[in-house]
């Protein structure tokens, strides 16, 4: 999913995910009544399309994540840009061959 792309379901995507809507929406800070809005279609702002998209299509963590992991992140992108498209590749690898592996079981 490309970066700050309008997420058209969010109601798709949390019953996709087994969540009711409490759930769903208390993990990136709106309220159940703020996400029923967004699922009836309000425009959803770019920090909480954002925040969606990390935590629950991402799957990523944000408490284990530190200022210092992103600073480090930028850094290889800018100063070895080689160096970050090939780790980059290697974990996108990684994640292909561990879903397959998830969906073989």
């Amino acid at each position: 999913m490309k970066l700050f792309a309008p997420i058209e379901h969010p109601r798709d995507i949390r019953c996709k995910l087994g969540l009711n809507q409490q759930a769903f929406w208390s993990a990136i800070g709106v309220t159940q009544s703020g996400g029923s809005r967004y699922e009836a279609g309000r425009n959803m702002p770019k920090p909480t399309r954002e925040l969606l998209r990390l935590v629950h299509i991402e799957q990523i963590d944000l408490a284990k994540i530190k200022h210092e992991d992103l600073a480090i992140v930028a850094y290889l992108a800018e100063s070895h840009p080689d160096l970050y498209k090939s780790l980059r590749s290697a974990v996108k690898g990684q994640q292909v061959k561990t879903e397959g592996e998830q969906a073989a079981v």
